[in-house]
């Protein structure tokens, strides 16, 4: 019914060049690694300028991770998803969702701390930071073996699927 208003699919079977949500999420690995960065040095250095830079990286990557979710799943629906690959993308969705929540929670968390007091930052907010770090890692592990493993977006791994070899 609606094929028409479509955009037709090309080689990567996208409707426009090239993938658009790993360049997006790259933004948010940056921003959210970089605040924790500051956050570290800053809290050791008392370097309290540094506690501001981390506060706009996670303010942006809030922001941004909504955006890489919603071309995520744009490009996640539009994958010729294969029985193997079918974990990997489910569980890649999953955290990727939730870390848009836990995100923004964190940088709700930040926004407070920076609200009463912007010299400080406490022991446990470095803590929840060191995990989410370590959340992020682990996504972006994730995110490498759709592309390098699976091939997900990849020409020939498009070709194969369209052609039922996997």
């Amino acid at each position: 019914m609606f094929e028409n208003l479509l955009p037709p699919l090309n080689d990567h079977n996208l409707p426009y060049p090239d993938t658009i949500h790993p360049i997006v999420v790259h933004f948010v690995i940056a921003m959210v690694l970089f605040a924790f960065f500051c956050d570290v040095v800053g809290y050791f250095s008392k370097n309290y300028k540094l506690f501001e830079v981390s506060w706009w990286n996670m303010f942006f990557a809030t922001i941004s991770i909504f955006i890489a979710v919603v071309f995520g799943q744009i490009e996640a629906g539009l994958a010729l998803a294969y029985d193997a690959v079918e974990p990997v993308l489910n569980l890649h969705t999953i955290i990727g969702w939730s870390l848009s929540g836990i995100i923004a929670a964190v940088t709700a968390w930040r926004y407070v701390i920076r609200s009463q007091d912007p010299k400080q930052m406490p022991v446990a907010y470095l803590g929840v930071g060191l995990l989410l770090t370590g959340l992020v890692l682990y996504q972006v592990y994730l995110g490498d073996e759709l592309v390098w493993v699976y091939g997900l977006h990849a020409i020939p791994v498009v070709e194969a699927a369209k052609e039922g070899l996997l």
